[in-house]
């Protein structure tokens, strides 16, 4: 292979100012403004070096499934430094016809109680150091991690999910419909 083709499956990712990354083995240790994460690159195949601000990713091998595990591995490292920084914050709207839903939240799980007349709650967790804040009709999540809103998003919204009926008649459910980078509340 020529060197030209080598540097291809080699990024270099800049850490952004206010943001401190420290390397132990396989977990890369992520500090910011917004908090401390983590995220193990264990099953991850690819070589970490952070060298002068810039964090170096090198594929172990040289094909084109490794090329895109490259580009993934990336891609977290950037989402996590931009969280960390600006952080993330998904909307999600509480649907009924039938029976009033509410939304409470205790410790670190999420209450969705009276779905469908229900009598027990469902009970979902939430990830990481993810906030969750019901007002009225909407269920609000912040953070700095976007796996970890988008994971507690995802359960909560297959924990209000409608079995055994016709989904296109009962419509009850608690959905997403905006997902954007920064703190709002």
């Amino acid at each position: 292979m020529s060197t030209e083709q080598l540097e291809k499956f080699q990024e270099i990712v800049e850490i952004p100012t206010g943001v401190k990354v420290t390397l132990k083995k396989h977990m890369v240790h992520f500090e910011g403004p917004l908090g401390k994460t983590y995220k193990n690159f264990r099953n991850i195949p690819v070589t970490i070096e952070i060298v002068d601000g810039k964090i170096i990713l090198k594929a172990q091998a040289y094909r084109k499934r490794d090329y895109s595990i490259l580009h993934t591995a990336r891609s977290i490292i950037r989402n996590i430094c931009e969280g960390l920084i600006v952080g993330y914050t998904i909307k999600m709207k509480i649907v009924f016809a039938h029976f009033p839903i509410t939304v409470k939240v205790q410790d670190k799980t999420v209450l969705i109680e009276n779905f469908q007349g229900e009598r027990s709650a469902r009970v979902t967790r939430i990830i990481g150091d993810t906030k969750v804040i019901p007002k009225g009709e909407d269920v609000i999540l912040t953070g700095a991690v976007w796996n970890d809103i988008t994971q507690t998003a995802a359960n909560i919204e297959l924990r209000s999910k409608v079995k055994d009926k016709d989904h296109r008649v009962f419509l009850d459910g608690i959905y997403a419909y905006e997902k954007k980078k920064g703190i709002n509340k």
